[in-house]
This record gives C-alpha cells, structure tokens and sequence, in this order.
C-alpha cells in the first residue's frame, strides 16, 4: 500500500461502526439496507460509511437486482495486517536491544 493508501485504510478503521461493517461483511456478504437495518442510524448514514470503506478499497458494492451488496476485499485487510505485523517488529526489535543494553555487565556501559 502506498502512504495515501494507508492513510485512507487507517482512517476508515478509526470509526467503530465501519470497522464492525467490515467485520460483519467479511463474515459474510450483505446488502446495504440489511447492514442498515443493524445499526440505529439512518440509511444515508450507513452509506456514507460504505462509501469511506469502498474509498479505501476495504470493501467493494456491486448490484444484485435492486440491492447493492457489499463485499470485503480480504486482500487490503491483509496489506494493513501486514503493515502493522512490520511496526510490532521495529517495536519488538527496539525492545530486545534495549533489554540487551541492559543486560551488558556494567563496566561495558561505561567505556
């Protein structure tokens, strides 16, 4: 994923009703009005979500007869898995080499 890719994928995650849309939709496919009818806020509300979520390709609609479907795109979830699984190992390698410098006998410190 490029920066703005990721800032776009990270942005939609940020809201708990989106990142439960992807939740419910990687579960299994679902129409927007059926996601609608999940939540206590309006329709347009609901699609507008989609929308941020179809922007950064978390999702994709198409139409099936008069419904639009929504369904995830497990590929860009795994993109952002993987950029975070990158941060937790810089995070990680930062950690053992600061647990080493203070595992170093005292005298090494000092040169």
């Amino acid at each position: 994923l490029d920066q703005e890719a990721v800032d776009r994928v990270f942005h939609a995650l940020a809201d708990a009703t989106r990142r439960d849309i992807v939740v419910r939709v990687l579960q299994e496919e679902s129409s927007v009005s059926a996601l609608a009818r999940r939540y206590t806020i309006s329709l347009a509300a609901v699609q507008k979500h989609v929308a941020v979520l179809e922007s950064a390709r978390l999702i994709t609609k198409h139409r099936r007869g008069r419904e639009q479907i929504v369904t995830a795109k497990i590929e860009t979830v795994r993109q952002a898995a993987q950029l975070l699984e990158q941060l937790e190992a810089i995070w990680r390698g930062r950690l053992e080499r600061f647990g080493a410098l203070l595992a170093e006998p005292e005298e090494e410190t000092q040169r």
